[in-house]
C-alpha cells in the first residue's frame, strides 16, 4: 500500500494517543500531517516533535504562543481555534482524517472534511448521533468514505466484508455492562464519580467512561450503527458480554451469525481504518482460545440503565431528537464529573430535555447547531435544580 497521510483531530486524547502508537509501529506506511488538541499544549508539542507533523492546531487560543514558540525551531506550522481545524482538514496533503474529538465539538470539523471528500476514520460517534442523516448525505454527495473506529462498529464493518451484499437480519452490539453491571439500582443511585470511572475492561476518556457506566454509550452506538449501516433501530440489539472478547456480531437471514473477536484494544480498530482494505501486523495481545475459557451473554436491564430506552426513543422519533438527547447528556455527564449531580440525575435530565425541547422533523445543519445550543442552556437550568437537591 502507498503511504497514507493522516490528520488526527484530538491527538492528546485516548484515541489520539493510541492512533499515534499505531503510526509509531508503521512509520513507513503512515505520515502525520496534522495534530489538534483543545488544551493539552505540552503533550501536543511532544507529539508534534516526535512525529514531525506538518501543522498543529491548539484550539484554546490562549495557548497559541506557548505552542508556537516551542515548535518554531522545528519548522512546524502552528494555528489556533476551531476554524483553523476546519480549514486545514481540507488540504490536499491529507488522505485520512481521524475524528477523535470528544462530543458534539467534533461535528463541525468532520463536516468540513466530508465536504472535502476525505476518508474519515470516525471515532466521534456524536457526529452521527446529532446529524447522522445530514452527514451521511454529505458523504455520498462528496464521495467521502466513512470508516468506523469504535470497536463495535469496526467489528460490524468487518463482519459485513464477506457478506457479498446480503441483507442484515440483525446487528448484535455487545456491551461490557460497565462498572455497575452487577449492582442493584439502589446502589447505582448512590454511585460516586470514582466508582463510575472504574471501567472493568476498557481504558477510555472520562466522558465516554461515564457514558459506559450509564450505558448511554451503547445508546449512542445504536444510533451510529443505524446511519453507518443503513439498519433500522428494531434490527439493532444490545447484548451484555462482560468479557469484551466479541466486539459485535451480524446475523443474516439464514440464521448465520458472524462475529469479530479480539482483546479489548482500540488500536486494532484504529489501524484497520488507517490501512483498509489491508491488514497489517500489530504489536498487541493475541487471543489464546485454549486459555480463554467461557464467554457469557445476557440482556441489559432497562430499569437499571434507562439510557438505552431513551436512545431507541430518539431514533424512533427522528428529526433533531437524537441531537437533543446528546446535548443534554453531554451537559449532564460534565456536571456529574464535577460532582454537581447524582448518577441517575444524568438520565433524568436527558429525559426532561427530550420531553420539553422543540422538535424539528427535518432539520438542516444550522438547526442542529441551534438545537445543541438551546438544549445545553436548558440542561444547565436542570443541573442547577438537581445540584440543589444533591446530598453531599
Amino acid at each position: 500500500m502507498e503511504k497514507r497521510r493522516i490528520a488526527i483531530l484530538g491527538s492528546t486524547g485516548s484515541i489520539g494517543r493510541q492512533a499515534l502508537d499505531v503510526i509509531r509501529q508503521h512509520r513507513d506506511l503512515f505520515e502525520v500531517e496534522l495534530l489538534t488538541a483543545n488544551n493539552s499544549s505540552e503533550l501536543l508539542i511532544q507529539q508534534a516533535i516526535e512525529f514531525d507533523a506538518n501543522s498543529v492546531v491548539i484550539c484554546n487560543e490562549e495557548k497559541y504562543r506557548e505552542v508556537s514558540d516551542a515548535l518554531a525551531p522545528h519548522y512546524i506550522k502552528v494555528f489556533a481555534g476551531m476554524q483553523s481545524v476546519c480549514d486545514l482538514v481540507t488540504g490536499d496533503n491529507i488522505d485520512i482524517v481521524l475524528t477523535s474529538m470528544v462530543g458534539f465539538s467534533g461535528l463541525e470539523s468532520t463536516v468540513a472534511a466530508v465536504k472535502a471528500g476525505k476518508t474519515i476514520a470516525l471515532a466521534n460517534k456524536e457526529t452521527l448521533v446529532a446529524a447522522g442523516k445530514i452527514v451521511m448525505g454529505l458523504a455520498q454527495k462528496h464521495n467521502a468514505h466513512i470508516l468506523p473506529v469504535d470497536s463495535e462498529h469496526s467489528a460490524i464493518f468487518q463482519c459485513l466484508m464477506g457478506s457479498a451484499g446480503a441483507a442484515i437480519e440483525k446487528i448484535h452490539l455487545t456491551a461490557s455492562g460497565g462498572p455497575f453491571r452487577t449492582w442493584n439500582r439502589e446502589d447505582i443511585a448512590k454511585a460516586t464519580r470514582a466508582q463510575a470511572l472504574n471501567h472493568p475492561n476498557w481504558s477510555m476518556g472520562s466522558k465516554i467512561t461515564i457514558d459506559s457506566a450509564t450505558m448511554m454509550n451503547k445508546g449512542l452506538e445504536i444510533i451510529e450503527a443505524r446511519w453507518l449501516f443503513g439498519t433500522p433501530g428494531d434490527k439493532i440489539q444490545v447484548v451484555i458480554h462482560p468479557e469484551s472478547i466479541i466486539h459485535s456480531m451480524v446475523e443474516y437471514a439464514d440464521g448465520s451469525v458472524i462475529a469479530q473477536m479480539g482483546h479489548p484494544d482500540m488500536r486494532e480498530a484504529i489501524q484497520f481504518a488507517f490501512s483498509y482494505p489491508y491488514r497489517l501486523p500489530l504489536d498487541n495481545r493475541k487471543l489464546n482460545f485454549a486459555e480463554l475459557g467461557s464467554m457469557s451473554f445476557f440482556a441489559p436491564d432497562a430499569e437499571k440503565f434507562p439510557a438505552l430506552g431513551l436512545a431507541y426513543e430518539s431514533l424512533e422519533k427522528g428529526g433533531n431528537m437524537a441531537c437533543i438527547m446528546n446535548a443534554a447528556n453531554e451537559a449532564a455527564v460534565a456536571a456529574f464529573l464535577q460532582e454537581k449531580i447524582g448518577f441517575y440525575d444524568i438520565t433524568d435530565i436527558v429525559h426532561e430535555c427530550m420531553s420539553g425541547a422543540d422538535f424539528v422533523a427535518d432539520p438542516d445543519l444550522e438547526t442542529i447547531f441551534k438545537t445543541n445550543e438551546t438544549v445545553l442552556a436548558k440542561a444547565a437550568e436542570l443541573i442547577g435544580k438537581a445540584s440543589c437537591r444533591k446530598t453531599f
